[in-house]
């Protein structure tokens, strides 16, 4: 009764249908900053842009059910997936307000760059089985989408219920990539080879000016896509830049280069991952490609993944990067569940029909480097389970060696895993990293025949 009650506030608060519920990214600061990171959430101490009154004018928030307990992780836009290496586990509300946040928040209030819509979508067939073990991860936990595709068909289509995310989430909602978008970055370098505008991945990062006097310039780019540039000397553990404390994400490269990076020096050679240097490679492209890039952008989504509803692309607020008919791109694209699935067949088909650009995917996994174990954090996850690391995929997944299986990997949950050999993909989508990845994901790549 107390859930369908927090439920049922939570839905007049979010829609807007009964009281006018006006949420924007400065109305968050500011209910951050004046009320604190562990205060319950809902309409007590909302800021000024919130009004949350009955018809009688009486403030909801003095009603103590109304009191949703939801708990904001200081200023971070995300949830942590761990605090002092303990993982975090969020209550059902905090959940909500999250995926509020991530679908209501960045693509309006920061410049994106819009892919169209295919004319014609690629529409799935589907030979649908049951699994009781996914249904109940759906329900409990912050699952929001699985997707099994195999030989052709998706055989198992689970999202989140009507009760339970259903009413923020649904087969069009478009959703965050997080650092699936570096594996999305890398196939956009591909295509930008194969069409001739970049010769290799072995080409060097010397005819690009913006990267003079830094310890990028004259490096191949298949040491940035492998995260093997020496570069680590310049980030903190929270992969932000030591000097400026700026994040990557949310900073042009020029921007970057002129606070933290001018005379910088190259280190030893090692894995070691980053936010910044798939910046680097996205805008380099750009850069190469300059009016041409939209044109890569179709002949990827629109041509060969064939989407059914338009993709965001974030760009970045602050600063350009040498192409003045451009904006500073990110790595973070907004995709519909559907949609993320036909990315994925798309690179499956390319690797299947050994096209040039599936034959870059190839080099990639014969470019792999090690990674470090010593930055494994949970060996039951994505990102950490992979032993390897080449062209921003994770590869390697434990117990399938010599396997070609590709794993993409984003913050909270984010994953589409393919099997280019046995011709099969698992997707995840999530508001929190809390669902067992190892079974749903792992097992169902590795004990498929």
């Amino acid at each position: 009764m107390k859930k369908l009650l927090s439920i049922l506030v939570l839905n007049l608060l979010l829609s807007g249908s009964a009281y006018s519920w006006e949420w924007t990214e400065s109305a968050f600061n500011e209910w951050l900053k004046n009320s604190g990171s562990n205060k319950r959430m809902g309409c007590e101490n909302p800021p000024r842009s919130i009004y949350c009154y009955d018809e009688n004018n009486n403030p909801l928030w003095k009603k103590k059910e109304n009191n949703l307990k939801v708990k904001v992780y200081g200023r971070s836009l995300n949830i942590p997936e761990y605090i002092n290496k303990k993982k975090v586990k969020p209550n059902y509300e905090t959940l909500m307000f999250y995926l509020y946040r991530y679908n209501n928040g960045p693509p309006k209030t920061r410049p994106y760059y819009e892919i169209k819509a295919s004319k014609s979508f690629f529409q799935f067939k589907f030979d649908l089985r049951e699994d009781e073990y996914i249904k109940k991860q759906m329900q409990k936990t912050a699952l929001l989408s699985y997707l099994l595709y195999e030989n052709g068909k998706i055989k198992i289509d689970e999202i989140t219920p009507k009760d339970r995310f259903g009413m923020l989430f649904n087969n069009d909602t478009k959703y965050v990539s997080n650092s699936v978008g570096k594996s999305f970055v890398s196939y956009i370098l591909g295509h930008a080879i194969c069409g001739g505008y970049i010769e290799s991945v072995d080409s060097k990062l010397n005819d690009w000016p913006l990267l003079e006097n830094t310890l990028y310039y004259d490096q191949k780019i298949i040491d940035l896509i492998n995260m093997n540039a020496g570069d680590y000397e310049y980030f903190d553990k929270g992969g932000n830049f030591k000097k400026s404390r700026k994040h990557p994400s949310d900073y042009s490269v020029s921007d970057v280069i002129g606070s933290d990076l001018i005379s910088s020096k190259k280190s030893k050679p090692k894995y070691k991952y980053n936010n910044f240097t798939t910046n680097i490679i996205h805008n380099y492209i750009v850069f190469k490609t300059k009016d041409n890039y939209a044109e890569i952008l179709n002949n990827i989504f629109n041509d060969k993944a064939k989407i059914k509803n338009s993709i965001y692309l974030f760009e970045k607020k602050r600063g350009q990067d040498d192409v003045k008919s451009h904006k500073s791109k990110s790595y973070t694209f907004y995709v519909s569940r559907y949609d993320y699935l036909r990315v994925a067949k798309a690179m499956m088909d390319d690797w299947q029909n050994d096209t040039c650009e599936g034959k870059y995917l190839k080099s990639l996994y014969e470019r792999k480097i090690k990674k470090n174990k010593k930055d494994y954090r949970d060996k039951h996850e994505a990102f950490s389970n992979t032993k390897s690391y080449g062209g921003f995929f994770h590869l390697d997944p434990s117990g399938m060696k010599n396997r070609h299986i590709f794993v993409m990997d984003g913050y909270g949950g984010q994953t589409l895993t393919i099997d280019f050999d046995r011709k099969r993909i698992v997707t995840t989508l999530a508001i929190h990293r809390d669902f067992n990845w190892m079974k749903i994901a792992h097992s169902a790549i590795k004990k498929g025949k």
